[in-house]
C-alpha cells in the first residue's frame, strides 16, 4: 500500500493548518462524486478503475497479442496525455537495457507524434526500414498537428513495407467513438479501434485503452495495474477519514505549502526508472492547476543524478520550493558492493552492502540536508516497482489532483491556455481558414 508522510513539512507549516483543510477537502470530494464542480463533464476517470470489465481487458490483451505476434517494433503515436501515461508505466517496469538485447521477449516500444523534430522523425523512419513494425495511433480528433504528421509518415511507411492488408492488421486506432479524422480513417481502413471516453481528459486517460494497450503490448500485466488502481480508488474514497486518506492529505498539505509561499513543487525520485512518471505528473498538475494566474509550478529531478547539477540550487537557492519524494521500498534485484584489495576509491566500508542500501542512505541524507536548508519534504512510499504499485500511484495522483484543483478554486479538467500557440503556429503556416490571423501575425513580425 502507498503511504504518505508529511512530518518533514511540519517545521514550515503546522499540522493544525493542514487539518483545517478537512472541510474544503470534503467539499471537493462531494463535488467530484456528485458532479457539481467545474469541469464536471470530465469526471470519467474518478471510478474508472473499478468499472473496467474483464471483457474489456481481454479485448485489449487479445489486440496486444496480435501486435506482439506480428511486430518486432511498435510505435506509439500520441502527445501529452495520449502517450505520457503509457510511457511512464512502460519505462518504470522495463529492463533498462532490454531494447539492446538481441533476443527480445516483447516488441521494442518507440514513440512519435510528441514533437515536430525533422531529425527525430527522419531517424525514426530510417530505423524502421526493414522492421516488422506496427502503430498505435492515439488521438481523439486525429488533427493534432504533432501526432497527425507523425501518423501520416508512419501509415505510408507501414503500408509500403508490409503491404496494405498487413498494415490494417498492425495499425490500431485509439480515438473518439463517432467523430474526428482518426475515427474516419479507422473506419475506412478497417483498423481495430478502441474508444477514448468523452468524459476522460487526456492527462487522466492512462487507465483507458490510451495507456492500457501499449502497456500490454510491452508485456506487462494490465490486470494487476488496474487492481492497484482499484485498491487506491478505495483507499482515497470520500468516506475514508481525512487523516487516513493519502490523496486528501497530499492535496491539503500542498495547498497549505502554496499558501505559505512555496510556489514550486519538485517531484523527486531515487530510481531512474521513475523519470517518465515525473513527466506524466508534471502534465497532470501543470495543466490541471496552472490557470487564472494561480497554481504550483511542477518540476522534477532524478536523484542522485541531479544532486550533482540541481542539488546546489535546491539546497541554497530561493526558498520558494518544497519536495515530494517517491521512495521505492524494495529493489527488484540484488547487487552487492564487492571488496577491493587496493581500496583506492575508499569504498571498502561499503563492501557487502546492497547497492539499494547505499541509495536509501543517500535518500535519507538528502532529505535531512534539504529540510535543514529550508525545503519542506513530503515522502510517498511505494512497496516496489511493479504493476500494482504503479497503478496505485497513478490513481493517487489523479484523485489528489482533482481535490487540489477544487481547493485552489480552478477547473482542474480544462486547458484553455494550450490553444494559444496552436493559433499562432497555424497563422504562421498559412493554414486555410486562418487568413485574417496570418495577416495580423505577419504585421506583428
Amino acid at each position: 500500500m502507498i503511504t504518505l508522510n508529511i512530518e518533514k513539512t511540519l517545521g514550515f507549516i503546522s499540522k493544525e493548518n493542514v487539518y483545517a483543510y478537512e472541510k474544503q477537502v470534503q467539499d471537493a470530494q462531494e463535488m467530484l462524486e456528485n458532479g457539481t464542480g467545474l469541469g464536471n463533464d470530465f469526471l470519467g476517470w474518478l471510478h474508472l478503475p473499478s468499472s473496467i470489465t474483464q471483457e474489456h481487458l481481454a479485448d485489449l490483451k487479445a489486440t496486444a497479442q496480435t501486435l506482439r505476434e506480428n511486430c518486432d517494433t511498435v510505435v506509439v503515436a500520441g502527445i501529452g496525455g495520449s502517450y505520457l501515461g503509457a510511457r511512464a508505466v512502460i519505462e518504470a517496469l522495463s529492463n533498462s537495457f532490454a531494447w539492446l538485447q538481441e533476443k527480445k521477449e516483447s516488441p521494442v516500444i518507440l514513440y512519435a507524434g510528441h514533437n515536430i523534430g525533422e531529425d527525430y522523425l527522419y531517424e525514426l523512419t530510417e530505423y524502421l526500414k526493414g522492421k516488422n513494425f506496427g502503430v498505435i495511433n492515439i488521438s481523439k480528433s486525429g488533427t493534432t498537428t504533432e501526432t497527425a504528421l507523425a501518423f501520416r509518415l508512419l501509415k505510408k511507411q507501414c503500408e509500403d513495407q508490409r503491404g496494405k492488408e498487413m498494415a490494417k492488421k498492425v495499425i490500431v486506432a485509439i480515438t473518439d467513438a463517432k467523430k474526428g479524422a482518426a475515427r474516419v480513417t479507422a473506419d475506412k481502413e478497417s483498423y481495430k479501434s478502441f474508444i477514448i471516453p468523452d468524459n476522460v481528459g487526456g492527462r487522466f486517460s492512462v487507465l483507458t485503452p490510451v495507456g492500457l494497450l501499449p502497456i500490454a503490448v510491452a508485456g506487462f500485466d494490465i490486470e494487476k495495474l488496474v487492481a492497484g488502481a482499484v485498491a487506491m480508488e478505495k483507499a482515497c474514497g470520500k468516506d475514508v477519514p481525512f487523516a487516513e486518506n493519502p490523496a486528501a492529505l497530499y492535496a491539503a498539505t500542498r495547498n497549505e505549502l502554496y499558501k505559505s509561499g512555496k510556489k514550486i513543487e519538485i517531484l523527486v525520485n531515487f530510481n531512474p526508472k521513475l523519470h517518465y512518471v515525473s513527466e506524466w505528473w508534471k502534465q497532470l498538475y501543470g495543466e490541471s492547476e496552472g490557470k487564472e494566474n494561480k497554481g504550483i509550478f511542477p518540476a522534477s529531478v532524478d536523484f542522485t543524478t541531479d544532486l550533482h547539477s540541481m542539488g546546489q540550487w535546491i539546497q541554497e537557492g530561493e526558498r520558494s520550493i518544497y519536495e515530494t519524494v517517491i521512495s521505492v521500498e524494495k529493489a527488484n534485484h540484488s547487487l552487492q558492493v564487492p571488496s577491493d584489495e587496493e581500496n583506492l576509491d575508499g569504498l571498502n566500508f561499503l563492501a557487502g552492502k546492497h547497492v539499494d542500501e547505499v541509495n536509501k542512505m543517500a535518500e535519507l541524507g538528502t532529505q535531512l540536508a534539504h529540510v535543514d536548508g529550508g525545503v519542506p519534504n513530503l515522502r510517498l512510499t511505494i512497496p516496489a516497482l511493479n504493476e500494482e504499485s504503479i497503478g496505485g500511484l497513478l490513481y493517487f495522483f489523479e484523485k489528489a489532483c482533482g481535490i487540489s484543483g477544487y481547493i485552489l478554486g480552478v477547473n482542474p479538467f480544462n486547458q484553455p491556455g494550450v490553444e494559444a500557440y496552436k493559433k499562432n503556429m497555424f497563422a504562421l503556416l498559412n493554414k486555410p481558414g486562418y487568413e485574417a490571423e496570418s495577416k495580423a501575425i505577419q504585421a506583428r513580425l
